[in-house]
């Protein structure tokens, strides 16, 4: 599922659905914007050097949706093969946005690419996702670290990753189109429902 960023618009990911600018690491905390709400950071965590650290169990974390060759463009794709795109969210974030109908400080959002095949065992139609990741990118929440609140992040390797800067198409997309705090909570059927009855909903 394109949730991160356009298909077709070149975004210094790998592939991606889904961020080099100094990042500050100053011990200051800012006051939050009035609509943040603060949880325990178990999931963000940073480099001495701003550098995102990419979490190891995040298939473990609460599954938000899954796409299958999505794109917020008209244009052809240019992907030579069919893949699917899940989304994860912290526990931790998760439990406070079914409370809130708000994605608290510190979250974080990870989109899994992965390649799609028809042909396997007894599969005669439809496709289904193989062992082979594509790509993986993150979505973080933390409003004393990023202009705007949040940062997007190509991960590679499990190595800290640097975030993409705030020039790419993904946070101008986001901001946007996104239906809650510039999150595409739209695509999540889980979510969606929480954040209409809270009221930070809004039909983009």
């Amino acid at each position: 599922m394109r949730l991160f960023r356009l298909r077709s618009i070149p975004c210094a990911f790998a592939l991606a659905g889904g961020l080099a600018l100094a990042v500050s690491t100053v011990n200051v905390r800012a006051e939050p914007s009035s609509r943040t709400i603060q949880t325990p950071p178990t999931a963000s965590a940073f480099t001495p050097d701003g550098k995102f650290i990419p979490p190891d169990d995040y298939r473990e974390w609460v599954h938000m949706s899954s796409g299958l060759d999505m794109s917020y463009s008209e244009k052809p794709s240019t992907v030579a093969h069919a893949q699917f795109d899940n989304v994860y969210v912290d526990p931790q974030s998760w439990k406070a946005f079914k409370a809130t109908g708000h994605w608290p400080d510190k979250t974080v959002f990870i989109l899994e690419n992965r390649s799609a095949a028809s042909v396997g065992s007894i599969n005669r139609r439809g496709q289904f996702q193989t062992e082979e990741v594509l790509g993986l990118e993150a979505h973080v929440r933390d409003e004393t670290r990023f202009t705007g609140g949040w940062g997007f992040f190509n991960l590679t390797d499990g190595a800290p990753a640097a975030q993409i800067a705030y020039s790419a198409q993904c946070y101008a997309c986001h901001q946007a189109h996104g239906a809650v705090e510039t999150t595409f909570t739209q695509f999540y059927p889980t979510a969606k429902p929480v954040a209409i009855k809270a009221g930070t909903f809004t039909d983009r």
